[in-house]
């Protein structure tokens, strides 16, 4: 997969009639997070069902919270700034949505396909210390609080840092809309100007969305984003559930 090209592009003119270039918004996924944590904040944006029978809901402003900690987390403890690689070398999983949105809040560009980055999240940090200016642990159980068992000096743990992080991201730079966001499988470019309209996939309105995490993070990437900017939510589910009928009844489960 191509990498997005690194060249530095000039930062294009403001359009008042655009709304991800107002200066409080200037791309699109400051403009989604936005619109998670206002309208209907309370109600369930993303509902994951993991194995061990593992459910989590995240409110809008919860997922938000989430988000804006993490952002927080890559500026304040590594320097993270529009421009910059974050691999994500986790499986499917309401952690690695809560990264790829962290990364693209700032204007980082995410690589999925273990691609040359500066910094890498990972939940195999074993394998991978030494290959990055920073490396990440992520713990995937839902109540974990910090990492099981010791990790390679200089990695940090992702669950023991992350809670003393502030609930309101403020980006330290401002991030450019004609940035890369992400290439995808095809080794098409998508900049942060079209993450939601170029990337994203196309949803209903108020879509309650299945989304399996058998079919690969880049796709559940697009398709929760594609919901979320639909005003709808996502039921992302491990490939271990059982996606029975009284589960899509309970969840609501409707639209394309």
């Amino acid at each position: 997969m191509d990498s997005c090209d690194q060249k530095a592009v000039p930062r294009p003119s403001i359009d008042p009639g655009v709304p991800w270039q107002d200066g409080a918004m200037s791309i699109p996924a400051i403009q989604l997070m936005t619109n998670l944590r206002s309208g209907h904040a309370t109600s369930p944006r993303l509902t994951w069902y993991g194995p061990d029978s593992e459910r989590v809901e995240l409110s809008g402003r919860v997922l938000d919270n989430w988000v804006a900690k993490t952002g927080n987390l890559l500026q304040d403890e590594l320097d993270a700034e529009p421009g910059m690689r974050l691999g994500l070398d986790l499986p499917v999983h309401w952690k690695s949505l809560i990264w790829a949105l962290a990364a693209w809040q700032i204007g980082m560009e995410t690589v999925l396909d273990g691609g040359e980055a500066e910094l890498l999240v990972t939940d195999k940090p074993e394998t991978e210390a030494g290959k990055y200016d920073a490396v990440i642990a992520v713990a995937l159980p839902a109540l974990a609080m910090r990492w099981a068992g010791d990790l390679p000096a200089g990695v940090i743990d992702y669950a023991a840092e992350v809670r003393s992080h502030g609930d309101v991201f403020m980006a330290h730079s401002d991030p450019a809309a004609s940035g890369c966001a992400i290439a995808d499988s095809e080794g098409k470019r998508h900049l942060h100007e079209d993450l939601l309209t170029g990337f994203a996939a196309r949803h209903d309105e108020g879509v309650r969305l299945l989304v399996t995490a058998a079919d690969g993070l880049e796709a559940a990437l697009a398709n929760c984003l594609g919901a979320w900017h639909n005003g709808g939510s996502v039921v992302l589910a491990h490939p271990e559930v059982q996606l029975t009928e009284q589960l899509l009844a309970t969840e609501r489960i409707q639209g394309h």
